[in-house]
């Protein structure tokens, strides 16, 4: 009598980019590597790899836990390889790739290996920690914004006394004094809470609150930084001519202009971010700058359209402004005209100008049409790109020393595609040779591979392939709170699905160290999203971002980050139970004070946790369960293996985890240890050893509970 041969077992079948199924991780070119392939224990015939060249029979190298492991070393070259496997079982050939099994080869989801292509190593899987400066802390009054300081967006800026008020819907000319002074002051608490790198929103100086309208790449801005240098009299005083309105006005942009443009206040605040960095780096902690680099503001020297930069009339200079000033108000006199001013300008280039008619007015383009943004012109000018590469290299170097840069809309610098690639190029090129430990990370929406080929950015802030999908399943919201979607609260289905086919845009170097948050400066802070109202600030108010929120469902957020293959970074506040509607209202003030204890509890246990499991940073992900709200996926590597279960639904469910998948024995009997839970009423380590028979671990999980279980061998 024959015996069929039974079908090959999909769910065993398993590669990833991982550590653990490609030596080394990060190969070079014009080197070996070794890929391996997991399949069930006699489960194949043979196992091929497959790219585009050629098709090479894998060799049976060892049978563990009832599975065999095949493996194939191959010499790389310095292109680029695109592979997946080929499974014959019988007469029958099925394809694996990212995608996961077919009978035809899945498109757009290969294994790559981009030779010679290295993300800096510590920003595998680190904790990260996201500060909007102007919101954090406090650390010196003196560098405050006075009201009326000057005008922006033709209305005069104001301080805001009170800390803990709510911003307004009209933020952007108010500020509260968040400064590096207070990151400083704040820096062991940032260790204690187990932050492994900090990415700061813009510091350079800036007429905005959100300085993301850079007026002098050169410099951070004194009223983050340090002010020597002032006003004789305060801005509003009476000058002793004229009116006291006159004065006033008289008084606003004098001294801005001071407090931004003295070289004494400008070197004082770069050499505080020095020493904040040295501090940050005492403590094993980097720093991320953010640049702004597809346009800058209309303040920028290089524009200057509201004149901050244009020679001083004589007797304005340190005789009635500036205490201590000496000759360097002078000296501003010898700055060379903005473009805005003077077709001469040798700024000229840097901008592009709709007209040739002088004064330029609004001339010029702006990005998506703003005229406070002016679009940075790189296409016809060398000298912007060389002012730029330059920029970017002073800060990664010393005496500054970070470690990395977020680049701001990456994607839309420049006025072409195929210029947009040759400039990060240049601009990876750059940085790599002054600082090669330097993380290059973008600011990108959609699928990013065609920037993530080795040769331009790092990797990118996670998007696509962690905030959204997260946010559908746990909230149903869309990440500004502007819509609410019911068929995806609770889809475990879709989850995994969106999950795998977008993560398959990244190799496995950019996935480890995507920047993986739920939430930041420029959307609802995701514990408002739990509400499941659809609003903004203007129209809904303050108050509602708080109303029927669920710190549950927020913590079963937070595990998922922490768990899950990427950087997960901390949007400052998150860990207090800030709340928030989109922005402005998401760049609301940290609570020093007043934190929501028991979530700032929580965040540090849940970190902690994650820091003493290795393979939360470099393992392989797997998913193991789903029904519905329900889902389970693993981490795992030879030495540890972790499982995490979440229930984003309303009632308790009885489960069974195929914990084998983690590559263990269903013929020995396993144990796992909880390491974490947290449901309804709060979170707790107490211990719990669940004894998995069969490969499978049996158990029941309540509503809106997450659970990480973990072994080690």
């Amino acid at each position: 009598m024959m015996t069929m041969r039974p079908l090959l077992n999909g769910e065993a079948v398993f590669s990833d980019e991982s550590p653990a199924f490609r030596v080394p991780f990060e190969p070079e070119a014009d080197s070996d590597v070794t890929i391996r392939l997991r399949t069930e224990e006699a489960g194949a015939d043979a196992v091929y790899l497959v790219s585009r060249f050629q098709r090479v029979l894998m060799t049976l190298r060892e049978t563990v836990n009832g599975f065999d492991y095949y493996e194939v070393t191959i010499r790389l070259g310095t292109d680029r390889l695109f592979y997946h496997f080929e499974i014959e079982i019988g007469r029958y050939v099925v394809c694996y790739n990212k995608g996961g099994l077919s009978d035809v080869l899945i498109p757009d989801s290969e294994f790559l290996i981009i030779p010679g292509f290295k993300v800096p190593e510590w920003t595998r899987g680190a904790v990260m920690y996201q500060i909007f400066a102007d919101r954090f802390c406090n650390g010196d009054s003196s560098n405050d914004v006075v009201t009326a300081e000057y005008e922006y967006l033709d209305k005069s800026v104001e301080r805001v006394d009170d800390w803990d008020s709510p911003p307004s819907p009209e933020d952007v000319g108010r500020f509260y004094g968040g400064d590096l002074r207070g990151v400083i002051e704040k820096l062991d608490y940032l260790k204690d809470l187990g932050v492994e790198a900090i990415y700061f929103n813009p510091l350079f100086v800036s007429p905005s609150n959100h300085k993301y309208d850079t007026q002098d790449y050169d410099h951070i801005d004194p009223h983050l930084g340090v002010i020597v240098n002032d006003l004789k009299e305060a801005a509003g005083g009476d000058s002793g001519e004229g009116s006291p309105d006159e004065a006033r006005r008289a008084a606003r942009g004098e001294r801005y202009r001071i407090r931004t443009t003295d070289p004494a206040n400008l070197e004082a605040s770069d050499a505080l971010f020095a020493e904040l960095v040295k501090e940050a780096h005492e403590r094993g902690i980097k720093v991320i700058l953010d640049g702004v680099f597809n346009h800058c503001g209309s303040f920028n020297r290089w524009l200057d359209r509201e004149g901050l930069y244009l020679p001083q009339a004589e007797g304005s200079g340190d005789e009635t402004t500036a205490e201590g000033s000496g000759g360097e108000a002078a000296s501003q006199s010898e700055t060379a005209i903005g473009a805005y001013h003077s077709a001469e300008s040798p700024y000229r280039s840097y901008f592009r100008f709709k007209e040739d008619s002088w004064p330029a007015n609004d001339s010029y383009e702006g990005w998506w049409g703003y005229g406070t943004l002016p679009k940075l012109n790189y296409d016809d000018s060398r000298d912007l790109i060389a002012e730029i590469l330059r920029v970017a290299v002073k800060w990664i170097t010393p005496p500054y020393s970070a470690d990395g840069w977020r680049l701001d809309v990456a994607a839309d610098l420049g006025h072409t595609p195929g210029f947009n690639h040759a400039f990060w190029q240049m601009f990876r090129k750059a940085v790599r040779e002054a600082a090669p430990d330097t993380f290059i990370l973008a600011e990108h929406y959609g699928d990013p591979s065609d920037h993530l080929q080795g040769d331009e950015w790092d990797s990118v802030m996670n998007y696509d392939a962690f905030m959204e999908p997260v946010t559908y399943f746990l909230t149903g919201m869309e990440k500004h709170s502007d819509s609410y979607h019911p068929a995806l609260l609770g889809d475990g289905r879709v989850f995994f699905d969106t999950m795998r086919r977008r993560m398959a845009a990244f190799s496995g170097p950019s996935l480890m160290s995507a920047m993986n948050e739920l939430d930041n400066h420029d959307h609802s802070r995701f514990l408002t999203r739990t509400n499941h109202k659809v609003g903004r600030l203007g129209e809904l108010g303050p108050d509602a971002a708080s109303e029927g929120v669920s710190e549950a469902v927020m913590r079963l957020a937070a595990v998922m980050q922490m768990t899950w293959v990427g950087a997960p970074t901390i949007y400052y506040g998150d860990e207090a139970g800030v709340a928030g509607f989109t922005d402005p209202d998401s760049r609301r003030t940290y609570p020093w004070g007043h934190e929501n204890k028991e979530m700032l509890a929580f965040y540090r246990t849940l970190i902690d946790v994650r820091r003493k499991w290795e393979v939360f940073r470099d393992g392989s992900l797997i998913e193991l369960y789903e029904d519905g709200p329900v889902i389970a996926y693993g981490r795992f590597k030879e030495s540890q293996q972790t499982v995490v279960i979440v229930n984003a639904g309303d009632e308790r469910r009885s489960l069974k985890v195929p914990v084998w998948l983690l590559g263990l024995s269903r013929e020995e009997a396993v144990s796992f240890r909880r390491l974490f839970k947290t449901h309804e009423p709060g979170f707790n380590t107490d211990e719990l050893t669940i004894r998995c028979a069969g490969g499978i671990m049996e158990l029941q999980v309540a509503p809106r509970e997450a659970m990480i279980f973990g072994r080690k061998q």
